[in-house]
């Protein structure tokens, strides 16, 4: 801060000759026009140094430095707008990062609106493309007789109850998915699980195959064609294939409906098998297909009770770890 330098108003002395009484006579009988002479005053001006302001100077403004969020000092700048500005700056990417949140909140709200009708759509489309042409619509429609015609209707409402199970898996994947798309959704079975899947989709393989190789070889009596067996089974085996297919592609990408998918599957394929029975009596199929395709129904049943607990299991499993982690943020 400047020194200032101010000459404030001071004692000064004044030489005044002194006048006596007996001269007021003299100055009476004078003629004033002639002009009255005083005393020559003198003034002596002395230069006084000070630094305190007087009472009607206002004091110069100071900024004191803040402490940041570091416990740092900020550094102190000759003006003060200098320092504001510094300040507007810094505090310039914390205001920029919550208008981007907040500008990003609203899709992420209306995108989760959107997922809450999937809930109930996904079922629905699974219920109208596997349950409804299965149960209400009528055998003799679709049935024609053991021919390629009656083969390619039965493979037709297969394809349908395909799609509506895609979009089903779909849905659940997109609503199985967290609400920050920033973060990771990856699941991944065990090696366990991945295993008696192939080994129950193998074995409902396996089995079909070697009765219509022992029914070829003789070795079953009596003898079914190949075309009757294609309409009993042909449907059964090509949508094992594509339940197959569609679970090594949720393994792979590590999509959270894993352990969905050979339900949803699995419950289409016991209407399947007891439609081959409905089928198996209009064709008079020989007594040891019939016992198979029971059989092939009473195996899926309880792959499907297998599959039921290992949704249970992995329920407790994401409880328990859920649990973990809380009682460790809590201790931590």
């Amino acid at each position: 801060m400047a020194t200032l330098v101010k000459a404030p108003p001071t004692m000064s002395t004044i030489n005044v000759h002194q006048v006596h009484p007996r001269k007021l006579k003299l100055l009476s009988n004078l003629n004033i026009h002639h002009g009255l002479r005083f005393p020559k005053i003198h003034v002596n001006h002395t230069t006084v140094c000070c630094t305190k302001l007087t009472p009607w100077e206002p004091t110069p403004a100071t900024y004191a430095p803040t402490i940041d969020a570091g416990g740092n000092l900020l550094k102190k700048t000759s003006n003060i707008f200098e320092t504001l500005k510094s300040e507007d700056t810094d505090e310039a990417p914390a205001t920029n990062s919550e208008e981007l949140s907040d500008t990003k909140n609203p899709p992420l709200m209306q995108f989760q609106f959107l997922k809450w009708p999937m809930w109930l759509l996904g079922p629905s489309l699974l219920l109208t493309t596997g349950m409804v042409p299965t149960l209400w619509l009528p055998l003799s429609s679709v049935f024609l007789g053991p021919n390629i015609a009656s083969l390619l209707s039965l493979i037709g409402l297969d394809c349908i109850f395909n799609l509506g199970a895609t979009l089903f898996l779909l849905m659940a994947d997109s609503c199985s998915r967290p609400q920050n798309q920033a973060q990771t959704c990856n699941s991944k079975p065990p090696l366990s699980y991945k295993f008696w899947n192939m080994v129950a989709t193998i074995s409902g393989f396996v089995i079909p195959l070697m009765m219509l190789l022992g029914s070829q070889k003789g070795i079953l009596q009596p003898q079914l064609p190949f075309i009757p067996f294609a309409v009993l089974l042909g449907p059964y085996m090509l949508l094992l294939s594509v339940q197959m297919l569609t679970e090594l592609l949720t393994w792979h990408w590590q999509s959270p409906v894993w352990l969905v998918t050979p339900v949803v599957y699995e419950s289409y394929r016991l209407l399947q098998l007891m439609r081959g029975l409905k089928l198996g009596a209009e064709l008079s199929a020989p007594t040891w297909m019939l016992h198979m395709i029971r059989g092939l129904v009473s195996w899926w049943i309880l792959i499907l009770g297998v599959q039921l607990m290992s949704v249970a299991w992995f329920a407790g499993f994401a409880a328990r770890t859920r649990q973990q982690h809380s009682s460790a943020a809590s201790g931590g």
